[in-house]
């Protein structure tokens, strides 16, 4: 049986990483220091936070946590594309790492409230 410290959350957190940090970094200085740190400080707050969640005890806390957090990303991507900061094929391609990152992070949270016979936060 699989753990969740082998969870694709973690692989998809860090495929968001990695395709976020130059996308962000081509953004024009005026909003490099603005948008794209939030987006970048969000993201990297999203893989803390599921690390957090097979290293500390606070599990449902951690992963409600992430789950914020991707609800915060999932704004600032799209008021990057209103903003004409990303194309439509980026803003298309993050939005599904995105989305693809909050249904594993979703079934972990609801595997974890079956086990634990409580009610998602």
């Amino acid at each position: 049986m699989r753990t969740f410290k082998e969870s694709p959350a973690f692989t998809l957190s860090y495929d968001l990483l990695r395709w976020l940090l130059p996308v962000t970094h081509a953004f024009p200085r005026a909003q490099r220091f603005v948008l794209a740190q939030t987006l970048n400080e969000t993201a990297f707050a999203v893989h803390k936070h599921l690390l957090a969640a097979v290293h500390t005890a606070d599990v449902r806390g951690s992963l409600a946590l992430a789950d914020l957090a991707l609800a915060q990303l999932r704004t600032y991507l799209r008021l990057s594309y209103d903003l004409q900061l990303l194309g439509e094929g980026s803003y298309a391609h993050g939005s599904r790492l995105i989305n693809d990152l909050g249904r594993v992070v979703g079934t972990w949270r609801r595997t974890l409230a079956k086990s634990t016979s409580e009610p998602l936060e």
